[in-house]
């Protein structure tokens, strides 16, 4: 173990045993619920109901003191002159935020703009640690503005009259009028007569709460509103299934699902749910069990005498997840059943893998003979993909691979082309085979699709499969022509898809095709320390290099000035990183010690100015969701009368004003959820005292693994953090791929 390293006064080098390095804290932020993760978007406070960001706070308190006549007009003129000044920097300046409500209606606001903005998690109706933000299909993107997910937005927007009228009738439930365009989207033609007729439909928007939904229910409908009205329940059961969703579920057990309604006030669940599926509002399923153990089992052929007296599950979901699974199933089905296309002899396949060492050479072989095939390994791992893809490219395959993310896509491409440099190898032309999973399916990247729609490739190599969510896996099996191979490749113990399912760990489990375990450790003090989190030890590791460097905090205060110490002094003046190439990771957004707080305190220091952009200034560190569940890093590079203009890894992106507030946040401090799939040459871990509740052992493997060079760690949580490698692995989620793969698989 090093001596005292140079990076802060109060740093000592080796890895967070967990021992006795700070003397508790004193949860400075609002409780555990505010660091909670969520995926990408991780967030704050779940379960509050009415988190307001203190938006439009006007005025102040009337009747502050008696004042004469004069004293009064004078202020009165002076209020009047703000007011137009302030109109007259509003129509100047290029982003416009926030909002002049207050009272229910800014509750409902906030809420509803917390969530869409990744600021406030799902309701914790299920106890999910890592609640998920909604997630949406790719958008449907086209070169050159790969990103530009606003204007298909634009497109697809709600008629200007549907919009009107529908602010009315939220106008007269006392529900803010800003919410009618996402209320029109959302229930489509006629929904200002569906939102009267039934104003629990108000469920739909993202971020309304049911009881925000009965407030404005009573105030349309009055003496005829009730918590056992039926609406209310089938509107209630199809938000309990979005949030189970958020959470990662694919579909609920019927008794979690009733449990839960009644916990929500509805006095007969077991009608609300039969009237949520007679409207086709859900769908439920019976899966056979495994008599020993309660194992999700295929069932039986119709009339089998076994079917009787085997038990079953009953379960309920939300119909474009059934029919995604359903989907994913059918195509993955077709992979593993389908003979691959044969480019290439078998002898060219096997010089290239006698040619190949270790576990490369397995790989190589392996994918020759099979349609479906599952990679796991670390990040030194990624060679062996890399390696597959060069020799399929050399034997005449149109071979390509997509990543997470853009830093991903990046990483790979340079990767590959080491690999394609290496003697013996060739590529055939210079264009780097690498896209990102959203760009691939969007056809803003990759190969395009051939004249029947699918996707003009012979092998697709996945990386960062875990990040897969049902639907975007269903797409990617959708969209792959027959004869084509598919290889999901990925590190099985990182943080689960911010999307529903678990996709990638189910396959590992039904294990319906060959799997490919990399014997390729990640090298150093860091691979060391990662590789022992995912089997559950917490070690000691010498890091002579000072690769890994612990920081005992006491409270909020100090663990926030302990993280801005280091990304701007200490690790560049230390370790050589400079704080552009150095990321910030923390549980969530809210608290003392979020995201928000962090990236406040950072900017300060690296890049100060008055926020005149909605709170962004040119040079401000970013990430950005061009939809739900995406985050994109990048900066800021100007404003203007189009809004906001960055760059996302050398790809420009503009966002409208209207959008700014829900999609971009400063991004030198990241979640987890945020982060994964990228790496950085130096990452700071901040671990606040109230942060204990929130971590898992994925959680802290995906923090701790996205560091390259150096990972310092602002510990505050004492013994919870062995605890949770040890003890806290990710949460169950309810799926039902394994049973729908099952009886699809020829033997």
């Amino acid at each position: 173990m090093s001596t005292e390293p140079e990076t802060t006064e109060d740093a000592e080098p080796g890895t967070p045993t967990g021992g006795a390095q700070t003397e508790g804290t004193e949860g400075d932020a609002a409780g555990a619920g505010e660091v909670s993760e969520a995926g990408g978007t991780e967030g704050e406070a779940a379960g509050s109901g009415e988190v307001s960001e203190a938006e439009g706070a006007e005025g102040e308190a009337a009747g502050a003191g008696e004042v004469s006549e004069a004293e009064a007009e004078l202020r009165a003129q002076r209020a009047v002159r703000e007011r137009i000044e302030q109109r007259k920097a509003e129509k100047k300046a290029p982003i416009e935020a926030g909002t002049k409500l207050s009272g229910k209606a800014a509750d409902l606001l906030a809420a509803v703009r917390a969530v869409e903005s990744g600021e406030k998690p799902v309701a914790t109706v299920f106890e999910e640690p890592e609640p998920a933000p909604r997630r949406s299909a790719p958008e449907p993107v086209r070169r050159p503005q790969p990103l530009a997910a606003e204007a298909v937005a634009a497109s697809t927007a709600p008629a200007s009259a549907a919009v009107q009228a529908v602010r009315q009738v939220l106008g007269e439930g006392g529900a803010p009028e800003v919410l009618a365009p996402p209320v029109a989207a959302a229930l489509g033609e006629g929904a200002d007569e569906l939102l009267r007729a039934d104003p629990w439909q108000l469920l739909r928007v993202a971020g309304v709460r049911p009881e925000q939904a009965d407030g404005f229910a009573r105030a349309l409908l009055g003496a005829e509103c009730g918590p056992g009205d039926e609406r209310r329940g089938r509107a209630v059961t199809v938000w309990l299934l979005e949030q189970a969703a958020l959470a990662g579920h694919t579909a609920l057990e019927m008794p979690a699902l009733l449990a839960a309604l009644a916990q929500r006030g509805v006095p007969e669940p077991d009608s609300a749910v039969q009237d949520a599926i007679a409207e086709g509002d859900a769908l439920v399923f019976q899966d056979a069990l495994e008599e020993t153990g309660g194992a999700p089992a295929p069932a039986e052929e119709e009339g089998a005498e076994e079917d009787e007296e085997r038990p079953v599950r009953v379960l309920v979901g939300l119909e474009r997840y059934a029919l995604a699974e359903e989907s994913l199933a059918d195509g993955l089905a077709r992979l593993v059943n389908s003979v691959p296309k044969q480019d290439g002899s078998a002898e060219d396949w096997e010089r290239a893998a006698a040619a190949a060492q270790g576990s490369t050479g397995e790989l190589l072989r392996v994918v020759a003979a099979h349609g479906l095939v599952l990679h796991t390994g670390g990040e030194a791992s990624l060679t062996e993909p890399a390696a597959l893809l060069t020799a399929a490219r050399a034997l005449g395959l149109r071979a390509w691979a997509a990543s997470h993310g853009p830093i991903g896509r990046t990483r790979f491409a340079a990767l590959l082309r080491r690999s394609e440099a290496a003697p013996g190898t060739r590529s055939p032309d210079a264009h780097s085979p690498v896209a990102t999973v959203a760009g691939l399916l969007s056809g803003a990247e990759g190969p395009g699709r051939d004249a029947d729609g699918a996707l003009d490739l012979d092998l697709l190599v996945v990386l960062d499969a875990p990040q897969l969510d049902v639907e975007t896996a269903a797409l990617l099996t959708e969209s792959l022509p027959d004869g084509a191979r598919l290889v999901l490749a990925g590190d099985p113990g990182v943080l689960w898809s911010v999307g529903p399912g678990r996709v990638f760990a189910d396959l590992l489990a039904a294990r319906i095709c060959p799997q490919v375990a990399s014997r390729r450790p990640d090298p150093g003090p860091l691979g060391e320390l990662v590789s022992g989190i995912g089997i559950g030890e917490l070690n000691q590791v010498e890091a002579p290099g000072k690769e890994v460097v612990i920081v005992p905090v006491r409270d909020a205060g100090e663990a926030v000035h302990r993280t801005v110490q280091l990304v701007v002094d200490s690790v560049p003046r230390a370790i050589g990183v400079p704080a552009e190439e150095t990321q910030v990771i923390t549980p969530g957004h809210g608290g003392a010690v979020g995201t928000r707080a962090l990236n406040a305190a950072l900017k300060e220091r690296l890049n100060p100015g008055p926020g005149r952009f909605g709170g962004f200034d040119p040079g401000d560190r970013i990430v950005y969701s061009p939809v739900p569940g995406r985050a994109l890093p990048g900066r800021v590079v100007k404003a203007d009368a189009e809004g906001l203009h960055l760059s996302c890894e050398g790809e420009a992106a503009v966002v409208p004003k209207e959008r700014v507030e829900q999609s971009v946040r400063h991004g030198w401090a990241l979640t987890a959820h945020q982060a994964v799939g990228s790496r950085w040459p130096a990452v700071v871990v901040v671990l606040p005292g109230d942060a204990a509740q929130a971590l898992t052992r994925p959680w802290v493997y995906t923090a701790f693994g996205r560091a390259d060079r150096h990972l310092s760690v602002v510990h505050g949580v004492e013994q919870a953090l062995a605890r949770a490698v040890a003890e806290v692995p990710a949460k169950p989620r309810t799926t039902r791929l394994p049973v729908l793969l099952a009886p699809q698989i020829s033997s």
